[in-house]
């Protein structure tokens, strides 16, 4: 009887197709796009997906947006179950630093109030305090958290109407969003 499924955890639901050339593709460090892109279109919600690309073109991403963006990579597996799929990124050790690192944002977003997440610029070092006490973190956890998401948004400020406008306009629509 040939394979059917295969299991990818330790869970019982942790189980998919399988497919013997993707599975060498990975095993050869070479990547599998194809199942990558089909987990992606079983757990991500398109029209959030959407939104979420208008904001970033308007850069007009705030802590809401990074902590959806967060949730909607949690449903599709863990770190290290994603980086397998992405071409040279096989051999890539993501261990559970970097999943303890998300868990530990999601917890620092979780304690901002919602204008402080709409409203970043907001976090003087009296919130800031009061958010890594409220999300069981040190004040420099919190700071680096803030840093990274700045960085982030002046990126995205940077491709706003530049290169990113461009590249998605070749996708469809004037504004490059599909109609």
């Amino acid at each position: 009887t040939p394979i059917k499924f295969m299991g990818v955890g330790e869970k019982i639901d942790e189980f998919e197709a399988f497919h013997p050339d993707r599975l060498a593709s990975r095993i050869l460090g070479m990547g599998d796009v194809v199942s990558l892109v089909e987990k992606a279109q079983e757990n991500l919600d398109q029209e959030e997906s959407m939104r979420m690309a208008e904001k970033m073109l308007k850069a007009e991403f705030d802590f809401e947006d990074f902590l959806s963006q967060m949730k909607q990579m949690k449903k599709m597996g863990s770190m290290g179950s994603i980086a397998k799929m992405l071409p040279g990124m096989g051999n890539v050790k993501v261990g559970d630093k970097e999943e303890a690192s998300l868990g530990r944002n999601e917890a620092i977003i979780l304690s901002m109030t919602k204008e402080e997440r709409r409203l970043p610029r907001i976090l003087a070092g009296s919130r800031r305090k009061r958010i890594a006490e409220g999300s069981g973190v040190q004040i420099k956890d919190v700071n680096q958290l803030i840093k990274q998401f700045s960085q982030m948004q002046k990126m995205m400020k940077k491709m706003k109407g530049g290169k990113m406008k461009k590249l998605m306009s070749s996708f469809g629509g004037s504004d490059g969003m599909p109609d």
